[in-house]
């Protein structure tokens, strides 16, 4: 069996799980409400104060399917109850972010500054010039958001400037030598 998708999802006080048709859940938190249709194959219950996730069969479709359906409920109660953050460092010379009302304005070296618009749900924190901090409460949304950010002007091996995560490491490369 998966031993993920085994393991059952505690739901914390204050968090509200609602399985409709279709298996549509909504959880309701003190951070906001997320709603997502997961696999209609998978069969969902609340029992005491936990989320079980089975499987209908051994099919390796069904084997994967399990995992994922128990880690995306749980993904959506932590949102709801923590929230998600990812922390994006800018470096380089004159490169630099500004923050104009939910704009996010950058400065990459570009012949114009780069404006972003934060998408719904989630919101830019700056700390000082050069660090960004995405939060928000779908683990996806503040994902793929932190890499879009990250995309404008990705780090380059040689002398590291770029956008990068504070948790990434970039493989550095050995510049020219000049001819004897």
């Amino acid at each position: 069996m998966s031993r993920i998708g085994r393991m059952p999802v505690a739901i914390p006080a204050g968090v509200t799980v609602t399985i409709a048709e279709n298996n549509v859940v909504t959880v309701k938190g003190p951070k906001g409400t997320l709603e997502r249709a997961l696999p209609t194959e998978m069969t969902i219950r609340e029992e005491d104060g936990h989320i079980i996730v089975t499987r209908p069969n051994d099919l390796k479709k069904m084997k994967s399917l399990h995992g994922l359906t128990r880690t995306l409920i749980n993904n959506m109660i932590h949102g709801v109850t923590e929230g998600y953050e990812k922390v994006l460092e800018i470096n380089g010379v004159g490169y630099r972010a500004a923050k104009q009302g939910k704009k996010l304005v950058l400065s990459l070296g570009y012949s114009h500054p780069v404006e972003m618009e934060d998408p719904e749900g989630i919101e830019t924190v700056l700390d000082g010039q050069n660090k960004i901090t995405v939060k928000g409460i779908s683990k996806e949304k503040v994902g793929q958001y932190a890499a879009e950010i990250r995309e404008k002007r990705r780090p380059e091996p040689y002398k590291g400037k770029g956008i990068k995560y504070a948790d990434e490491v970039i493989r550095r490369k050995v510049g020219k030598t000049g001819k004897k």
